[in-house]
């Protein structure tokens, strides 16, 4: 059983990890497009650049564990970041809410095997 909860953490969380250094990406080096949306979608597009670089932090705060009231701050701002996306994209009837669904799924795995293999 360990040694499978400790699959499903590292597998999830580097999906997870993926998803986030892609949109982080893509919020930093291709601006322009990711503006468009974020105006189709109502959100303002000054918040694009820190939220590219608190999905950064996100991700080093989980993944080194030195904080665990970082990285419980981590899990929150995914879980809320994925929520108010999912949210947009269905409230813009744009069909773009699977990647948001997605992300809470691992987010969700990485947070509840994460807490098991790191609390036995």
């Amino acid at each position: 059983m360990e040694k499978r909860d400790k699959m499903v953490y590292y597998v999830s969380t580097g999906l997870l990890s993926a998803l986030m250094l892609m949109s982080a990406g893509m919020y930093l080096f291709n601006n322009a497009a990711v503006q468009e949306i974020f105006i189709k979608l109502g959100y303002p597009t000054y918040i694009i650049y820190p939220l590219a670089i608190a999905k950064i932090l996100g991700l080093i705060a989980i993944w080194t564990r030195k904080s665990n009231m970082l990285k419980e701050w981590a899990y929150a701002g995914f879980f809320f970041d994925f929520l108010l996306a999912g949210s947009a994209h269905i409230n813009a009837a744009d069909g773009e809410y699977i990647p948001a669904l997605l992300a809470m799924v691992l987010l969700f795995l990485s947070y509840f095997f994460g807490n098991k293999i790191h609390t036995t």
